[in-house]
């Protein structure tokens, strides 16, 4: 097969790869779902745990217990890699779904610190490092699995909805925590409704777990067999370049987009001066918009290449982040800051859409994963994982413009690795 020429698919081929598509992607929704709920519940749950009397000190040991959870992602990338290099696909994401499941059910029912004292935070530290293994494994295994399993001349569509459902898992997360409170009180929150959503989290993971196990295998047993599949070393030796090159646009990308999902919501309030329930709003409706555009860039980089696509990313947003950014802090006007966001999110989602699938195309089958997962875990922790503290050290600072500037430099600097990328991907695109 030539690589222009599209492949035919059945009609019954094709129904196949979309519940794969949906199967595959289910337990990412699950995973984001369970990773963030813990920090939308925690205002409720931190004086449980870590009870001082004064709620910032609780907040943030809570947040600590949180960040400790991103700081596993890289080990998770590596281990969960090495799995589905090795043994397969599927078992690694039946694996992590399995591990977030129970990582949700251990927090739905830990004792707290006045029944078991300072054995309860030690034990929620645990649970959330396990939980952040398994999300930290889960996105390389999923772009990989999406990417192959995705039909070809449509595979940015298909793959951009790894992302679909991990905005869809924080929407869920956020819906969860609001419902409840309205139907409960703030005491009976802080008594024992926090733990719902976690248990709502745990049996969530049991249906993608049942769903997953449908899944055919993509990779090939020559594969999985070959003595350095999923091995750092065979990468390092035969694919530096590559991993070295999703490294510099994902810390890009990992960073500006946690600086307008994550960041943005406490920048509206504390940078802008808009009430936090304002800010909920605006962004609740920006991120519902960011997901429902991940397919439409996914079909536009099918159009367009996905290497342009990147490149596109890249300027756009060295261009557009400083007066973005800038323009949201002297304003009041919520309509405005969601047009502002919105189109932020745009500009990123030229690379979130197709992100995983443009790492998936830089690696062999042998080890994909492992390429896709621990580099991507790698930036990610560092920039995207710091977007935060860095916006917030600045402010304090007095010099916030220098983180515009900041998330600029790092635009510019995705922007060049994006010109890395071959123009017709060395691996998976001749693929059926």
């Amino acid at each position: 097969m030539t690589a222009t020429t599209q492949p035919h698919y059945s009609a019954e081929e094709k129904r196949k790869r979309v519940f794969a598509i949906i199967s595959a992607s289910s337990g990412n929704l699950v995973e984001w779902f369970d990773f963030y709920v813990y920090s939308f519940a925690s205002i409720y749950f931190a004086s449980q745990f870590f009870p001082s009397g004064n709620p910032t000190t609780e907040f943030l040991k809570s947040a600590a217990v949180f960040a400790v959870g991103f700081l596993m992602r890289p080990i998770g990338g590596w281990l969960f890699g090495r799995i589905a290099d090795r043994v397969g696909r599927k078992k690694s994401m039946m694996i992590s779904v399995m591990m977030m499941c129970g990582g949700s059910l251990a927090i739905a029912v830990l004792p707290t610190y006045a029944t078991i004292g300072v054995a309860a935070p030690i034990l929620l530290l645990i649970v959330r490092m396990f939980q952040g293994l398994s999300v930290g494994g889960e996105y390389g295994t999923t772009a990989t699995y999406m990417s192959e399993v995705a039909l070809r001349g449509q595979r940015g569509f298909f793959s951009s909805f790894q992302y679909v459902t991990l905005i869809g898992g924080q929407l869920l997360a956020v819906l969860t925590v609001v419902i409840l409170e309205v139907f409960l009180t703030e005491a009976e929150l802080k008594a024992w409704g926090w733990r719902i959503p976690f248990v709502i989290g745990a049996i969530a993971a049991v249906v993608s777990l049942l769903l997953r196990r449908t899944l055919h295998e993509t990779s090939k047993a020559a594969d999985m067999n070959n003595k350095e599949a999923g091995t750092l070393a065979y990468i390092f030796k035969h694919h530096r370049a590559a991993f070295i090159t999703v490294i510099g646009y994902t810390a890009g990308g990992s960073l500006i987009f946690y600086t307008f999902t994550t960041y943005m919501q406490k920048y509206l309030v504390n940078s802008a001066g808009m009430p936090a329930k304002t800010a909920s709003i605006v962004m609740t409706g920006a991120l519902f918009l960011y997901m429902c555009m991940q397919p439409l860039f996914g079909m536009l980089a099918d159009r367009i290449g996905r290497r342009n696509s990147m490149m596109l990313f890249g300027a756009l947003g060295a261009i557009a982040t400083f007066p973005i950014l800038a323009m949201l802090r002297g304003n009041d006007s919520p309509v405005l800051a969601f047009l502002l966001i919105t189109l932020a999110l745009a500009i990123v989602s030229l690379y979130t859409s197709i992100g995983g699938l443009v790492k998936a195309e830089m690696f062999p089958p042998e080890v994909r994963a492992l390429g896709v997962g621990f580099s991507y875990a790698i930036a990610n922790a560092i920039f995207g994982g710091s977007a935060e503290f860095v916006g917030l050290t600045f402010k304090n600072l007095g010099h916030e413009n220098w983180f515009f500037v900041y998330v600029t430099v790092m635009m510019v600097i995705a922007f060049l690795f994006s010109t890395r990328l071959p123009k017709t991907p060395s691996y998976l695109h001749t693929d059926h």
